[in-house]
């Protein structure tokens, strides 16, 4: 079976930096689309990026300017780069991989933005 699995998360300063990355435990094929998720405590998951496969990527515009989406297609993986985190990027984070036939979420990892 086919898992995803974050990595990456963990606690910051303001304005401190993290890089999460996001590969499958098993082979996919044909995925066109990878984003990342979060929800933060009290409110619903919501879209932070995706890139599709040709590295066409969209940003929720809360972080726009600071995040950056890519993938390594041979990998089958995603990545996130943060900076400038803000105390409201607290949440749990996760990725999500889109196919034909299905698509796949990871389990989800802890960022927190603290002084």
């Amino acid at each position: 079976q086919v898992q995803l699995v974050e990595s990456g998360g963990g606690l910051v300063q303001p304005g401190g930096s993290l890089r999460l990355s996001c590969g499958a435990s098993g082979s996919i094929y044909s995925i066109s689309v990878m984003g990342w998720y979060r929800q933060a405590p009290g409110k619903q998951r919501e879209p932070v990026a995706i890139i599709m496969s040709g590295g066409t990527t969209n940003y929720a515009d809360s972080v726009k300017g600071r995040f950056t989406i890519s993938r390594d297609n041979a990998k089958n993986t995603v990545y996130l780069q943060m900076n400038n985190l803000k105390a409201e990027d607290t949440a749990v984070y996760y990725c999500n991989f889109k196919t034909i036939w299905r698509e796949y979420w990871g389990q989800g990892t802890q960022v927190t933005v603290s002084s």
